[in-house]
């Protein structure tokens, strides 16, 4: 069977340009949405131009030029949307409310998978202001997309490690705590982590399975659901050093969120959820989802330790 025509939309992102490299590994016609609001970024036309030298196609196409948008979706078969969702970058979500049109009136995509790729929204209808502005634009593009009757595909692909392995989950920084770690809580509750390659593998190998056609793809590989205690001990056990650990209680977390900027506010409610409520273990995977290392089992994603030996 003929490999499906990939489009990818931000693909010079953190998630997207992993998506774009994982789609032309897998051998998949692979095109890439440059869009002309690109301006002066040289680092992201450098990132375009190499892609075009992997055998990637640069399509031209604007947000704020809908036939653009209608022109580029009607050369591929699959479209992948990796739009920014995160305050302290750049947050854009409902901006795919555009692509959801243009997806919608070109009528020839066989799947979309729209930008996603973090918790599941559907499991955070409680979810703390402000931080649920995340998760309620995610399921308005959710809407759109199932009201046009778009045949999709959401990936759940929870914690990335360059966010929350190489840190230890510590908030402010990406590198290894050196002398004490913050606990949150009893530090028992577990998260699921994953190395930001896999993540484009499993997504790239979902496109053209019809196992995981309009239902959730969630990132649980066994070996990498830990609690923040375990991820702790296996740095500790890698470095022989051990750290001075301090809990924060669920009432100090909370009271820390009050006085916190607008991004930060968001970034201490989605930690709260994971590390306090454990939003992304605590249900179990229903008939409208699969898993990801079941589906794929020949796939050997990257252990928690592997993770951690780069920070050595």
């Amino acid at each position: 069977m003929a490999k499906s025509r990939v489009l990818v939309v931000g693909g010079t992102g953190y998630v997207g340009k992993r998506i774009v490299r994982a789609s032309l590994a897998e051998g998949h016609p692979t095109y890439v949405l440059r869009r002309s609001e690109i301006g002066l970024d040289i680092d992201k036309l450098q990132m375009l131009l190499s892609f075009k030298q992997k055998g990637a196609y640069l399509v031209d196409g604007s947000f704020s030029d809908h036939q653009s948008l209608v022109n580029a979706v009607k050369q591929v078969d699959v479209v992948i949307c990796t739009m920014s969702g995160v305050h302290f970058r750049s947050h854009n979500l409902l901006t795919q409310l555009k692509l959801v049109e243009a997806i919608k009136e070109a009528g020839n995509i066989k799947r979309f998978l729209p930008s996603e790729f973090g918790i599941d929204p559907s499991q955070m209808e409680h979810a703390l202001e402000p931080g649920r502005v995340t998760f309620d634009e995610k399921m308005t593009v959710r809407k759109a997309i199932e009201d046009a009757n778009i045949p999709y595909t959401y990936i759940s692909a929870n914690c990335f490690g360059g966010y929350f392995v190489g840190n230890l989950c510590q908030m402010g920084t990406l590198l290894p705590p050196k002398d004490k770690v913050y606990i949150y809580g009893d530090g028992n509750v577990k998260a699921i982590y994953m190395d930001e390659d896999d993540v484009a593998t499993y997504t790239i190998k979902s496109i053209d399975d019809p196992r995981t056609l309009n239902k959730t793809l969630y990132l649980r590989p066994p070996e990498n659901i830990l609690t923040q205690r375990q991820l702790v001990e296996k740095w500790e056990k890698l470095t022989g050093k051990t750290l001075e650990k301090i809990s924060i209680s669920a009432l100090d977390f909370l009271s820390n969120i009050k006085g916190a900027d607008f991004a930060e506010q968001v970034g201490l409610g989605h930690f709260y959820h994971i590390f306090y409520e454990g939003c992304l273990t605590n249900f179990e995977i229903g008939e409208n989802g699969e898993e990801a290392s079941e589906l794929y089992p020949e796939l050997h994603y990257t252990r928690i330790e592997e993770y951690l030996k780069r920070y050595l």
